[in-house]
């Protein structure tokens, strides 16, 4: 892998470039070459999700001067979801400079949004380890502020998991919302979710994805395009 080129993608420079090696080694590598855990990307991963929530929620606080922490909130998890993660990821084509298992790769690993989403929060903590707040600031707010406008302008992503609550609640009662893993497929490197919204008992919508999360947003989202949602109102 050519690190220095990530380095021109990056637009930063490493004092220790093994900090970036690390954030880009996925934990099949290490498992096919019989490295100890620590040497992937996971505990890096870890401290980059602090420091976007940090970064992002500090920018939106600013930004915002007139917003609840309800709408600071919403906006935050649009910004630094899994989705956003792997479209920065993409940007930087981070998944061309990935350390990934023979197996990982063969099954799409270098396209998979997770791996991607995981890769750019480890990244973010290479730099901060690396450097400084300000300069891992610099590089978060460089990456992530044509989503955070999107977010702003109403435009980014469907949250409609939120959606449903909100359209629920209208009622004036607090509904029991609950999604339900049915069943999974595929090999742990390759799984796909299966799983259905009940709300007060009733079953709604169903929906699957390669993450738990995607699954129950796609539930959600069959339960308001079928109309489930407004049968319960």
């Amino acid at each position: 892998m050519n690190e220095q080129e990530f380095e021109e993608v990056l637009q930063y420079h490493y004092k220790d470039i093994q900090l970036l090696q690390r954030a880009l080694t996925h934990s099949s590598y290490c498992k096919e070459h019989h490295y100890p855990p620590m040497k992937c990307n996971e505990r890096l991963e870890f401290l980059g999700d602090a420091f976007l929530d940090a970064i992002i929620g500090t920018e939106l606080f600013t930004r915002l001067d007139h917003s609840n922490e309800g709408k600071l909130t919403k906006l935050r998890a649009l910004v630094v979801c899994e989705k956003a993660l792997a479209e920065v990821g993409r940007n930087l084509n981070i998944g061309a400079y990935l350390y990934l298992g023979k197996g990982e790769e063969m099954s799409g690993g270098r396209n998979r949004e997770s791996i991607i989403a995981d890769a750019v929060e480890a990244v973010i903590a290479s730099i901060f380890l690396d450097s400084d707040y300000e300069q891992v600031k610099e590089f978060v707010l460089r990456q992530f502020r044509p989503l955070i406008d999107l977010a702003l302008a109403g435009k980014l992503y469907a949250d409609y998991k939120t959606q449903v609550q909100e359209i629920l609640q209208k009622s004036g009662t607090a509904p029991e919302i609950r999604y339900v893993l049915d069943r999974e497929t595929g090999p742990d490197h390759d799984k796909t979710f299966y799983v259905h919204m009940i709300c007060n008992g009733q079953k709604m919508g169903s929906g699957s994805g390669k993450s738990k999360k995607e699954a129950e947003q796609n539930a959600a989202k069959a339960s308001l395009e079928e109309g489930y949602v407004y049968n319960v109102l």
